[in-house]
């Protein structure tokens, strides 16, 4: 190992790690380092697909790009994909492991604990600096001894630890004063640094919180960080809907309403960021037929367990709801998970995703679905190639994203042909429409960030914001800002001097 290592760490989930990583990653490339992410295991059903086709967890991806980093399994070598409450699919460095529970998982530490070492020494190998993230809080007693994500990498790798808490949560003290009382002392003697992160209001009123904690910890406070606003970069997983926005809001006039329906295992939800660039349109995350209402469309996003979200749509109502909607002549569109659910049939002849072997879907497109065991995780081009509806203006159109499903859909209404995988030639039908052009759906996710494509839809629900819409922020500028906002924030000489002269 020859790159130095630096380990941000929360003292709970959510403290804002991943951005903060992001940043990181941003400010020392910007120095002319060679700087790459890393997080040993991560939990999430938002996941991106490397060049080589490697799954990998999304937020590393986003780190990637801010360290101008090429993207590969090394980054995320475990990324942990929940299926239901109690058992998730397993990605080993990029491709499926295996389904494990929670008490199983366990067993399998020392298997997985020797890829995390192998893909930390190749890239402490190949880059000046690893910028590592923790995950959740460092001092779950009750899960420390099978950690192989905060501690155990950082002795690992004698990284430089950095502990935020978020004080906008509260209990700022107690967060991470407690969180160092909790930790060993050889744990203890790697942190060198504290970081206050989502701070709202005047700085100058915490400056004596700022004392204390220098004061009762013994280690400099590096830097208070503001609570940063529409960085338009991507969120690590979905714990942000949970507090998210409010489904109840006042509708304004002349507003398009987009209701997604926040399904229990929702994935790559930030398919659906770039609406929030375009004036006039709203997005809500629904749970419930109550809070459904009468949007404009209704969207259903992917899903990392098709079958059994489809079970949870059936029982709150949400899916009588749908089909309501798109008999009454309502916009309704779905991406991957979703996809495959506007169907007619799923099909599991290997029990892969269900326990039945044939399940009727919602019905609204020409399309079934076979699951089957083999993953496909494609970064993907594919072209347009209808000439009626809202899609007439760009046939032949040409659209960027990716693929991550299982299980095979077949049509005879497909509206793309996917001509590259993974840099590879193909043609491959993909999605289905309805006649009108008003019910669709793919498994291309990220179709949405294409702005020709996504204000042709809108404008199609009554939009009227073509004339005056923003362009979304390219992700370099939303790197560069959110590097800014840290460098103004932190004390970067005593920050290269942890990570340069220890």
């Amino acid at each position: 190992m020859t790159g130095r290592a630096l380990m941000v760490q929360g003292a709970s989930s959510s403290a804002g790690k991943s951005l903060l990583v992001a940043g990181l990653c941003r400010c020392f490339a910007r120095r002319g380092l060679r700087v790459a992410p890393f997080k040993a295991q991560n939990m999430s059903n938002n996941a991106a697909v490397c060049p080589d086709g490697a799954e990998i967890g999304r937020a590393q991806a986003v780190q990637a790009m801010a360290a101008g980093a090429p993207l590969c399994a090394d980054l995320n070598p475990v990324l942990i994909k929940p299926e239901a409450d109690a058992r998730a699919q397993v990605i080993v460095m990029g491709k499926p492991f295996m389904t494990l529970g929670a008490v199983q998982y366990p067993d399998y530490k020392q298997t997985l604990w020797g890829y995390v070492t192998g893909a930390l020494d190749r890239l402490l190998a190949e880059y000046e600096l690893v910028i590592i993230e923790g995950a959740g809080s460092p001092v779950e007693l009750n899960l420390k001894q099978n950690d192989i994500v905060n501690m155990a990498v950082a002795r690992y790798a004698q990284a430089a630890v950095l502990l935020v808490g978020d004080i906008d949560r509260g209990g700022i003290f107690a967060q991470l004063l407690g969180t160092l009382w909790l930790l060993e002392p050889e744990e203890r003697q790697l942190v060198r640094g504290l970081v206050i992160n989502k701070f709202r209001g005047d700085l100058s009123l915490f400056s004596d919180g700022v004392r204390l904690l220098q004061e009762k910890s013994g280690l400099p406070v590096l830097g208070v960080v503001p609570y940063l606003h529409d960085l338009q970069v991507a969120e690590e997983d979905a714990v942000v809907l949970e507090t998210g926005q409010a489904s109840f809001v006042s509708r304004q006039p002349g507003e398009v309403d987009l209701a997604v329906i926040h399904l229990p295992r929702i994935s790559n939800f930030d398919d659906f960021d770039p609406f929030y660039s375009d004036p006039g349109v709203r997005v809500r995350y629904v749970h419930s037929l109550r809070e459904l209402g009468r949007p404009d469309a209704i969207i259903l996003p992917g899903a990392k367990s098709t079958t059994a979200d489809l079970e949870w749509l059936r029982s709150s109502g949400l899916a009588e709801g749908v089909v309501q909607f798109a008999g009454q002549g309502g916009a309704v569109v779905g991406i991957c998970g979703g996809y495959q659910m506007l169907g007619t049939a799923l099909y599991d002849p290997q029990l892969v995703e269900a326990r039945q072997s044939a399940a009727p879907a919602l019905g609204l497109l020409p399309v079934e679905t076979v699951f089957d065991l083999e993953k496909a995780t494609y970064q993907a081009r594919a072209k347009i190639t209808v000439d009626f509806g809202w899609m007439a203006e760009l046939n032949g159109m040409e659209i960027e994203g990716y693929e991550i499903h299982m299980g095979r859909s077949s049509s005879a209404n497909a509206w793309l042909e996917i001509v590259q995988r993974n840099n590879q030639m193909v043609h491959v039908a993909d999605g289905a429409t309805s006649l009108d052009g008003r019910v669709w759906g793919c498994y291309l996710h990220g179709l949405f960030a294409n702005a020709r494509l996504r204000h042709a839809w809108l404008t199609s629900l009554g939009w009227r914001g073509g004339a005056t819409a923003s362009v979304l922020p390219d992700m370099q500028t939303s790197f560069d800002r959110l590097a800014d906002a840290l460098e103004a924030a932190l004390d970067m000489a005593e920050l290269e001097k942890i990570l340069w002269e220890s």
